[in-house]
């Protein structure tokens, strides 16, 4: 496993990183022994780098991990957590919290929850529009001080945000979506990213599946799983992306990879400054994934990826109306 330092100040994480949300939350139901081993396997791979937040499945993800890595040697790993996101006692989210005192309250739980004396990456999961994220910065700063916190990321923020966080203390990285058919950082973001010394942790690099060539129209969607009502996953839209899915398949096929691999290898190609998350729930899936770190993409392969999913090509919002409002990212 190849790793890199996470921005000019953060630490040293694999190529790689694993998002655990879905073994807990927003894509149905997950097998607890089947998540546990996956997260096993990836430490095994040389993963170092797992991401969670205090609020998936309400403090169950952070749980989870604490179980997985009870007999884990801490310098083995570094975990990165999102705070901020309210959710009532039905798992609906009612707003965020990113007040100074807040911030070392959801800490507090968090290091208890995952049984462990500091996090290495502490970021806010969105802006928080009634607070200024100078003030979110400086307090989780002052964690930093006190050793509760290694370093601090930001997730879903625009280039303004960025900014004004990166003046207040030093940022190692940006957690936002970014895949074949989510590239809206290019434009003002990563540039901005990469001005400050700041690398992106991108997430949804499948698009939460879609792009896997492991969805299909007929796919339930299960409970509380987001693709039941995420815009890119309703009637005409899923349609034409799964087209633009069929057509990276065929790609794929001529390279000799799966979809998965390819579209896993087209955000790794985005720089060094970039490191994929992948959300895999098992194993097999996890396998699949690491794959992709052997795949190498010549000026061919790219300019064949581009004509099958052309930037922009996508239909359909990332999230449903009511999440986008709060992605300061996208204003």
């Amino acid at each position: 496993m190849q790793t890199r330092k996470l921005g000019r100040t953060g630490p040293d994480v694999s190529r790689i990183g694993l998002g655990a949300m879905g073994m807990s939350d927003m894509y149905g139901p997950a097998d607890r022994t089947e998540s546990i081993a996956t997260v096993h396997a990836a430490l095994d791979a040389g993963v170092t780098l797992i991401d969670t937040g205090d609020f998936y499945g309400s403090g169950h993800n952070e749980m989870l991990l604490a179980e997985a890595l009870q007999d884990v040697a801490r310098d083995r790993y570094q975990l990165s957590v999102k705070f901020g996101g309210l959710r009532g006692p039905d798992g609906q989210f009612i707003g965020y919290d990113c007040r100074p005192k807040a911030i070392r309250n959801f800490l507090a739980m968090s290091l208890r929850r995952l049984r462990v004396d500091y996090i290495d990456i502490y970021r806010p999961s969105r802006l928080d529009p009634d607070v200024p994220i100078e003030d979110t910065i400086g307090a989780i700063g002052e964690m930093v001080q006190a050793g509760y916190v290694r370093h601090i990321g930001l997730s879903e923020v625009g280039a303004g945000t960025i900014r004004k966080a990166a003046a207040t203390h030093a940022i190692c990285d940006l957690q936002i979506e970014y895949s074949l058919i989510s590239r809206g950082i290019e434009e003002a973001i990563l540039p901005t990213c990469r001005e400050l010394g700041i690398d992106i942790t991108a997430y949804g690099v499948l698009a939460r599946g879609l792009i896997s060539g492991h969805w299909s129209k007929d796919r339930p969607a299960a409970g509380r799983d987001i693709r039941g009502f995420s815009p890119r996953f309703q009637g005409e839209n899923l349609d034409h992306n799964l087209a633009l899915a069929d057509a990276l398949g065929r790609v794929a096929a001529r390279k000799g990879v799966t979809t998965a691999q390819l579209a896993i290898a087209w955000v790794a190609s985005r720089g060094d400054d970039v490191v994929p998350l992948i959300g895999a729930r098992k194993r097999e899936r996890l396998g699949e994934a690491l794959g992709a770190l052997d795949v190498t993409l010549t000026a061919d392969d790219l300019a064949a990826i581009e004509a099958a999913a052309p930037k922009g090509s996508a239909h359909g919002s990332r999230y449903p109306e009511a999440l986008m409002v709060h992605l300061d990212s996208e204003r």
